[in-house]
């Protein structure tokens, strides 16, 4: 079975989506699901109203307007409605076409169900459909894993491809924060007994295919609250545009019997009227915005188990962020030599390298192209030369040849190495003074300090540092511009954990964290309002993700961990909770643009279709056709034309999103009030009366 759920990056348009959307547009006209949009469904009776009085013209050659002015609002009605449900559309899209592909992939594979966690135990051939939680299958090189579990026994490579869209396979071990393993993946080597952990229709490619379908996304608190004030505003300017025809009637009758000529008001223009006063922009791409926001968080190879987790991550103002490999390089690497008095750089790094050639740790590497750095030529070790690996008794390692016992390892092991080996110089000596001092001022510096010997004669130090990764401070600033709190977490000491956090920019930080404190931690922040992201892949981590507000799992990490989080990170990456930030805050600040901008160009809309609708009953309504539009009629179409286009002009920008720049929350509202409540409050003015001067200029109105 191949399945990649990654989705890759699509265009914008992308025409196979395109053209499901126009199909999925004339779908969506059914009554019992454009009545989720209050506003579109009012947009929707309006669009058939019309058609409607268009019919009873054409046929009475009566109607309240001319057929051709009734079907032109009609139309544009009816596109007004397309055009919404395109937006939604084509957000949905890349969602439903990986669904697509993930149904397609999915099949049923064989699984050996044991009857204890023993590579000897009874065996039972069953197919994954069958499984429930508590089976212990075994899965051997070769196989498929049939379901999602937790390894109890067994070490191996497993190609997680289907998953992640990485090629490269990864370990996945029993106990430890690697041994959740998922349903679908292949077992490259070695074998694993696993423990199933989720029924069948409920693994994590299902809940990876619901979630990435847009159409099943639930609508998010603020998403809601937004609904209900646009159908309330619905609500009134329905009830407004309805006692205007009453009104209308009476003026006209009362102008008649004092002699003069008024004309009463068309159906058709009262709602051409409706449609433009309710927020029809906002109403329309709402639910584009939010679903292409869970798009990004896919495009980001992150899973979002809700919308109201996106949410939450544009308003989260503290994150926790883990040292390692978040902050700092997952290993801590050898940065620089500090050789004993006497010794000079060169014959410390040589020595260090040969004490480090046959070490395959991280650190061990690490001197070995530090010290080949610092020597500009490669080092070997003689012939015949005798390795000494590290153990946990001697906490040293290194190589023996020609007599000469090189070795690398913690001070106090080295010292006790150095006292036993003998100086002929220095008898029962242990460490110089000078290479204790650098011992000492090592580790004030919250790096570890390894000291290199020649048999009695001690060479100096080397330090290993955890390396802040580049440009992470840059990153750290421009969280803390946006308003936002970074904590590091670590199980260092708090002298070692001050100065990483200082290197790397924190605000705050946490010294030799328990899952107890890191609780507290969180619990503390939220009492006092603030909203807090944090990411973890242990079991020990589930507590504190499933407190925080937004809380990204590993999906290397364990199925605890996956569970209580909110969103699972494919790519286990701890620096993905950034991103998850910045897509957020995205989302919110493209819903509250659009809205801004919605509403105020209602108000431009008004200036148009208003005195063009009243003027015959109102004369001293001309007085507010200030755009001097060319006839009533031609105002109120061309206010119902741009009422349209403008939703799909916007369809970019919800799907797309606003940039996110880093300032403070009130420096951005300002500017996209600037810009989207003055832009929106201008824009229609020269777009209306464009759109007056074709028609006009075409002779349709």
């Amino acid at each position: 079975m191949s399945i990649h759920p990654r989705v890759t990056a699509r265009p914008l348009f992308d025409p196979a989506i395109v053209r499901r959307a126009i199909r999925d547009a004339f779908g969506k006209l059914d009554p019992r699901r454009m009545i989720r949009n209050p506003v579109m469904f009012v947009v929707e009776i309006g669009s058939a109203f019309t058609t409607i009085l268009f019919f009873h013209a054409l046929v009475t050659q009566a109607g309240d307007a001319s057929p051709g002015f009734i079907a032109a609002i009609s139309v544009w009605l009816w596109f007004t409605v397309l055009f919404a449900n395109f937006a939604e559309a084509m957000a949905e899209g890349r969602g439903k076409a990986q669904a697509d592909a993930l149904r397609k992939a999915r099949k049923d594979v064989p699984a050996v169900v044991l009857s204890a966690a023993r590579r000897d135990a009874h065996r039972q051939d069953k197919p994954s459909s069958q499984l429930r939680p508590g089976d212990i299958v075994l899965v051997e090189a070769g196989q498929i894993i049939p379901g999602d579990g937790d390894i109890l026994e067994g070490v191996a490579s497993v190609n997680e491809s289907a998953i992640t869209g990485e090629s490269a396979p990864v370990i996945r071990e029993s106990g430890g924060d690697r041994s959740a393993v998922t349903g679908g993946t292949t077992v490259l080597s070695d074998w694993l007994i696993i423990q199933i952990s989720a029924r069948p229709g409920e693994s994590f490619l299902d809940r990876m295919i619901a979630m990435v379908e847009g159409a099943k996304r639930k609508k998010t608190p603020n998403e809601i609250a937004l609904d209900i004030l646009l159908a309330g505003l619905t609500i009134v300017f329905l009830l407004v545009t309805v006692t205007l025809y009453p009104f209308g009637v009476f003026a006209a009758r009362e102008m008649a019997a004092a002699g003069g000529t008024a004309h009463t008001v068309t159906l058709t223009v009262l709602v051409a009227l409706l449609v433009c006063l309710i927020p029809t922009t906002i109403g329309g791409l709402l639910s584009a915005i939010g679903i292409a926001g869970m798009d990004r968080m896919i495009q980001a190879n992150v899973i979002a188990t809700s919308g109201r987790a996106v949410e939450a991550a544009g308003d989260v103002d503290v994150l926790l962020l883990d040292k390692t490999d978040t902050i700092t390089h997952g290993n801590r690497q050898a940065t620089a030599f500090f050789p004993a008095t006497g010794v000079t750089e060169a014959q410390l790094a040589e020595a260090a390298v040969m004490a480090s050639l046959s070490d395959d740790t991280p650190e061990g590497k690490s001197i070995v192209v530090l010290g080949i750095g610092k020597l500009g030529r490669a080092i070997n070790v003689p012939e015949g030369a005798r390795p000494v690996p590290f153990t946990a008794q001697t906490r040293m390692s290194g190589v023996d040849f020609d007599g000469r016992t090189i070795r690398k390892g913690a001070s106090d092991a080295i010292a006790r190495h150095v006292a036993t080996t003998g100086d002929p110089h220095r008898p029962g000596a242990g460490l110089p003074a000078d290479v204790r001092a650098a011992v000492d001022n090592v580790a004030r510096r919250g790096a570890t300090p390894l000291v290199v010997a020649d048999g009695g004669h001690v060479l100096g130090v080397v330090q290993l540092a955890d390396v802040v990764k580049d440009r992470i401070k840059d990153r750290f600033g421009e969280m803390r511009r946006m308003g936002i709190r970074t904590v590091m977490i670590t199980g260092d000491n708090p002298v070692t954990a001050a100065a990483i956090a200082a290197e790397a920019g924190v605000d705050d930080f946490l010294a030799e964290a328990t899952p107890e404190n890191k609780l507290t931690m969180i619990r503390d922040y939220q009492e006092k309002g603030h909203l807090v992201a944090m990411t973890g892949d242990g079991t020990n981590d589930a507590p504190a993700l499933a407190q925080a507000d937004v809380a990204v799992a590993m999906n290397s990490g364990t199925q605890a961990a996956k569970e209580a989080g909110n969103m699972v990170d494919l790519d286990s990456n701890p620096t993905k909770l950034l991103e998850v930030v910045t897509v957020g805050k995205q989302m919110l600040m493209t819903r509250g643009a659009l809205t801004t901008f919605s509403i105020a160009n209602d108000v431009s809309k008004y200036f148009a279709i208003i005195p063009a609708a009243f003027v015959g009953t109102y004369p001293q309504l001309e007085a507010l056709n200030i755009m001097r539009l060319s006839s009533p009629a031609s105002a109120v179409l061309s206010a119902v034309i741009f009422n349209a286009l403008i939703i799909i002009a916007l369809i970019p920008l919800a799907l797309r999103g606003l940039t996110v720049r880093a300032a403070p929350a009130a420096v951005t509202l300002r500017r996209d009030l600037l810009i989207y409540g003055v832009g929106g409050l201008l824009l229609p003015f020269p777009f209306i009366k464009l759109i007056d001067l074709i028609l006009s200029g075409l002779g349709l109105a």
